[in-house]
């Protein structure tokens, strides 16, 4: 069995001005300068879609953009992390946050969707659905519109032995709740999750 140690990263800044500054991470010294390169080629691609999203988005000023990154998942071949980007527009009620998710399988040399860490024909969707619907009524959170199903490309990260499911702000809560999120254990899912995928690589290292 090969040992794939974690990435080491390094932060990289993107400064426009004193109010708007980007934290984002980069791969370094990675055994495989392709991998690494594709790694930090997304990452890069992705904050500044983030900022594209939030700059766009409204035609008044931006008062302050704040982006951050947290890795939540680096070890057994698998780097997940969420990027996020904060905007406070001129005379907004308040700021708005969206945050991107990315997950690479480094074993396998690629950005995970969602449907990727389940067996083919699964219903993934289904029964992430019904842990999700589960937890809304026992955690009694507020929804804006009854709550039917995830999205099958729904956003999501890896931590650990969690898979992570989320929902962006207004998506599916007001905005006082935040961003919802909804950890599931890899062994509540067991019997669907590709055992030589991200997730069945969380439970083989017991």
């Amino acid at each position: 069995m090969s040992f794939t140690f974690p990435i080491t990263t390094q932060t990289h800044t993107v400064q426009k001005s004193p109010q708007q500054i980007i934290y984002y991470p980069q791969a370094v010294q990675m055994h495989n300068p392709s991998l690494q390169f594709f790694i930090n080629q997304t990452i890069a691609h992705e904050t500044q879609q983030l900022i594209n999203k939030q700059a766009g988005d409204l035609p008044s000023t931006i008062e302050q953009m704040l982006g951050t990154y947290e890795l939540k998942n680096n070890q057994r071949d698998v780097f997940s992390l969420t990027l996020s980007n904060y905007v406070y527009f001129y005379h907004a009620a308040h700021g708005m946050t969206y945050v991107q998710p990315l997950t690479f399988d480094l074993k396998k040399g690629q950005l995970c969707q969602l449907k990727d860490l389940f067996k083919p024909d699964s219903a993934y969707v289904s029964v992430l659905s019904k842990h999700v619907q589960a937890q809304i009524k026992e955690r009694d959170i507020p929804t804006i519109e009854p709550f039917t199903a995830i999205e099958p490309n729904q956003f999501f990260y890896i931590a650990d032995k969690t898979l992570v499911l989320f929902f962006q702000l207004y998506d599916l809560a007001p905005y006082y709740y935040g961003l919802p999120m909804f950890p599931i254990s890899v062994y509540d899912i067991e019997d669907i999750i590709v055992e030589d995928g991200p997730l069945g690589r969380m439970i083989a290292g017991n």
